[in-house]
């Protein structure tokens, strides 16, 4: 036997089945890249609702602290009435309400806000709640 035909045992190619081996491992690892994707998508939706309800809530404290003490909307109670709720965003997302309390003295000069932001969907089991709360002084 001559080196030549000693070489060429030597320089094997792949063989079929360390093909198919590693075709399953990369098959694998696309499936599992690909189950990541949804995921995000949720979890995208999510935080836009949540960051959305807190935007809201903010700025309804920031609209209600600028008006004056004897103004109707910081009367005494929650608002709107009963159980109704201001749906704002394109297609309702979000459901807002506020509760205005009277302390009592010695801090009776101050009133209680607090707005409450409703949502829910996008893979979230049931509702979620931001609330933001303030102080108004007379």
């Amino acid at each position: 036997m001559n080196a030549h035909d000693s070489r060429h045992r030597d320089e094997r190619g792949v063989s079929l089945v360390e093909v198919l081996i590693a075709l399953i491992v990369l098959a694998f690892g696309v499936l599992a890249l690909g189950r990541l994707f949804p995921a995000g998508s949720r979890a995208q939706v999510q935080d836009h609702l949540l960051t959305g309800a807190n935007n809201l809530a903010r700025e309804k404290v920031e609209d209600l602290s600028s008006l004056v003490w004897s103004d109707t909307a910081l009367t005494v109670g929650r608002h709107p009435a009963g159980t109704g709720f201001e749906s704002l965003g394109a297609n309702g997302e979000w459901r807002r309400s506020y509760v205005v309390t009277q302390m009592v003295a010695p801090l009776d000069n101050l009133k209680k806000i607090d707005v409450t932001v409703n949502y829910g969907g996008a893979g979230l089991s049931g509702q979620r709640s931001v609330v933001a709360s303030t102080y108004l002084r007379k």
